[in-house]
């Protein structure tokens, strides 16, 4: 059996497009993203991928591999690929966020420690809602709904024909905007509750200005902000439902607009 050259560029061509965007993907998405894979690991995981979609994928356009339309390509899949990621890293990172706004409220916000999945120091309160959400996200099968929309992507978006307009780009603003409208949301009971105790400190330094209101409030306002956090955490599981749903409609809307 002969093979040409022109044969095994082809096949090179059409395992290297979907490549590009598959790894891009995988090293901006949640958990596998994160610096608690090594890069090896999330690169044989994407070249895995890559060769279980390959079959399934539209064809693939032909260009010269050094043109410079190539390049272009390349450019293009690799973006697609790390916005879809960084999208899905919003999910993640609205309760981190709400985290840092009850910390911050409640007088926590110098408790901090590293956090493992970013490199970055958070608050003690922040990290103990992202090992919460990563651990719902993994059990409700998260990174399996993720691929699949990763695969969705080559139909909306083909390789070749799909370009994102500004209204992608749009898109992707409002989603950025939708990570601080849920972390409010998350933290706003918390907020108002510590908002309200604040407010009645305020109210006995007036009439005894001879208390002192650093000394009793400070410590205090911690321990019911501790208590806040876990009262709150009965509706943790209702919050990730409602986000969760409202993420992937963005997601959708992605797509829907880039095609």
């Amino acid at each position: 059996m002969e093979i040409s050259l022109l044969q095994v560029e082809h096949w090179v061509n059409a395992f290297l497009w979907p490549l590009f965007r598959v790894m891009s993907f995988f090293m901006a998405m949640p958990i596998i993203g994160t610096q608690m894979l090594p890069t090896r690991l999330r690169l044989g995981l994407a070249l895995a991928v890559t060769v279980l979609l390959v079959p399934v994928l539209p064809p693939m356009p032909e260009f010269d591999s050094l043109s410079l339309q190539s390049w272009v390509l390349i450019a293009q899949q690799v973006l697609i690929g790390s916005l879809l990621g960084f999208s899905a890293n919003i999910l993640l990172q609205s309760f981190v966020a709400g985290g840092q706004m009850m910390a911050m409220q409640m007088g926590l916000g110098f408790a901090s420690m590293t956090d493992p999945a970013n490199g970055v120091s958070v608050v003690i309160v922040a990290q103990i809602y992202l090992m919460l959400v990563m651990m719902l996200f993994l059990g409700m099968d998260g990174h399996l709904v993720l691929i699949e929309i990763l695969a969705q992507s080559f139909h909306v978006l083909p390789v070749g024909s799909g370009s994102l307009s500004q209204a992608t780009l749009w898109q992707m603003a409002l989603s950025g905007g939708w990570l601080f409208m849920a972390a409010l949301l998350m933290a706003l009971p918390a907020v108002t509750a510590l908002l309200v105790v604040n407010f009645a400190f305020g109210i006995m330094t007036k009439a005894a200005p001879q208390l002192n209101i650093f000394a009793i409030g400070f410590p205090f306002t911690m321990l019911m902000g501790i208590f806040i956090v876990w009262a709150s955490l009965s509706g943790f599981f209702s919050h990730y439902q409602v986000f969760a749903t409202e993420w992937l409609d963005i997601i959708a809307g992605l797509l829907t607009v880039g095609g």
